[in-house]
């Protein structure tokens, strides 16, 4: 592939993954489980666009930074690394990068802890997002739809120019969605020139992007001022930008998606690679004990050294609730 502007993967790693307690603690965040085929989603990231992308560049905090070196020293990879002293939501993240490149530079912006498959559709996306970033679009990714999920914002579309986006529904909305047929998964994806975002950015939330601008300015080898840092709006790239600009196209793709945010998901994509279930469709995470379920049904038990959980699979989005209530009482089981 041609290779005019330089395209830099932007690989945003601020995530906590709280719905994956109690695997997933602030110490160790989902993306950076070796769970997935003995590799973590940081690392499959990481590996993902090394084909298309010249350059890498990692958003992390100061919280997981560690974590994110120690992955791309393995892979060997030369990235440029921008430290958040604290989490400003995903408009200052990618404001960052974007202040960190040349504004024609080509940013495929991706969270690091999403599962991919099919890669010769992912490619074809990729190329297709590359064309149109280069032409001063704002793309995002949408994921045909395979079922009514709940757990996923949705992208509503003509062609590929975007209509609405719409929050994560209930059953009747998803399953409504599914049936006009023009609704996407919103995969949290993008692809941009920097310079183009940073000029959006600037019209549409001239504060993000002035208090943004200040922070990078005054970064000490990529970490940012923690000061400063709490000046920025903390904002969402899709209601600081998305949903504003009128220069927003939507790439339509059928490669396996799951941002593995719930243990159902986690669940789905183990039994593909073959994880053990039992005849009742239980599931133990996290240790090889011998793990024996009675009058149970697609029960999901989750093992760790100070922590345990018990699940029904349908009810994976609750273990938000437990997350809270630890956070509530500052509890050592987040760490």
């Amino acid at each position: 592939m041609e290779k005019e502007h330089s395209i830099t993967h932007v690989i945003l790693t601020g995530g906590m993954g709280s719905r994956l307690w109690p695997l997933s603690r602030k110490s160790q965040p989902k993306q950076y489980l070796d769970l997935f085929e003995g590799k973590s989603l940081f690392e499959m990231t990481v590996e993902r666009n090394r084909a298309v992308a010249n350059k890498i560049m990692v958003v992390g905090n100061i919280d997981n930074c560690h974590l994110s070196r120690q992955v791309m020293e393995k892979s060997s990879a030369t990235y440029i690394d921008i430290i958040e002293s604290t989490p400003r939501n995903t408009a200052a993240a990618i404001a960052f990068a974007a202040f960190a490149s040349d504004p024609n530079d080509i940013l495929i912006v991706t969270p690091s802890d999403h599962i991919i498959d099919a890669m010769e559709q992912y490619e074809e996306a990729i190329k297709e997002a590359i064309d149109k970033a280069s032409k001063g679009y704002i793309v995002t990714f949408g994921i045909v739809p395979t079922k009514p999920e709940t757990g996923y914002g949705y992208i509503e579309r003509k062609g590929d120019d975007v209509l609405s986006f719409r929050e994560k529904p209930n059953q009747v909305t998803a399953k409504d969605f599914i049936s006009r047929g023009n609704f996407l998964w919103n995969s949290g994806m993008f692809c941009f020139k920097a310079g183009v975002f940073l000029d959006e950015l600037k019209s549409f939330t001239p504060e993000v992007y002035e208090k943004s601008k200040i922070a990078w300015k005054n970064n000490i080898n990529g970490v940012l001022d923690l000061t400063l840092s709490l000046e920025i709006p903390s904002i969402s790239i899709d209601y600081a930008v998305m949903e504003r600009s009128k220069k927003i196209k939507v790439v339509s793709s059928r490669f396996t998606w799951s941002d593995l945010g719930s243990f159902e998901s986690v669940y789905d994509y183990l039994v593909s690679k073959g994880h053990h279930v039992d005849k009742d469709g239980n599931m133990v995470i996290g240790t090889s004990n011998y793990t024996a379920f009675v009058g149970l049904k697609n029960t999901i038990f989750v093992y760790t050294d100070t922590a345990n959980l018990i699940l029904q699979k349908e009810r994976s989005q609750d273990v938000k609730n437990i997350y809270s209530e630890l956070e509530r009482k500052n509890s050592e089981l987040l760490n």
